[in-house]
C-alpha cells in the first residue's frame, strides 16, 4: 500500500489530496492493469494518468495518451470528469 493512500469501503486505494505524482501513476498501473486488488478500469487509470501528469509524472502524459487511444470518448470525458471532481475535494 502506497503511503499516500486510504482505502474505499470495497477496500480499493483511492490517492489522498497530497498524492505525488508518481503515487498516482503507481495507482494508474493497477488500475490499468487490474493488478493489486484493483479491477480493471480505465476510466479510473486515466483520470490517475491525468492526475499524476499534472503533478509532473513524464510517464502519466504517455501511459494517458496510449490509453485513450483504447477508449471512447465518453468514458475520457468522464475519466476527466472524475480528475476535476477529485481536485476539487483537494
Amino acid at each position: 500500500m502506497l503511503a499516500s493512500m486510504e482505502m474505499k469501503s470495497e477496500g480499493l486505494p483511492l490517492p489522498k489530496p497530497d498524492a505525488s505524482g508518481d503515487e498516482l501513476f503507481r495507482l494508474g498501473l493497477l488500475y490499468s492493469t487490474g493488478q493489486g486488488g484493483a479491477p480493471l478500469d480505465y476510466v479510473s487509470a486515466h483520470m490517475l494518468f491525468n492526475l499524476a501528469a499534472m503533478r509532473g509524472s513524464v510517464e502519466a502524459k504517455i501511459y494517458r495518451k496510449e490509453l485513450a487511444e483504447e477508449m471512447a470518448s465518453d468514458e475520457v470525458a468522464e475519466a476527466q470528469r472524475q480528475a476535476r471532481e477529485w481536485l476539487a475535494q483537494g
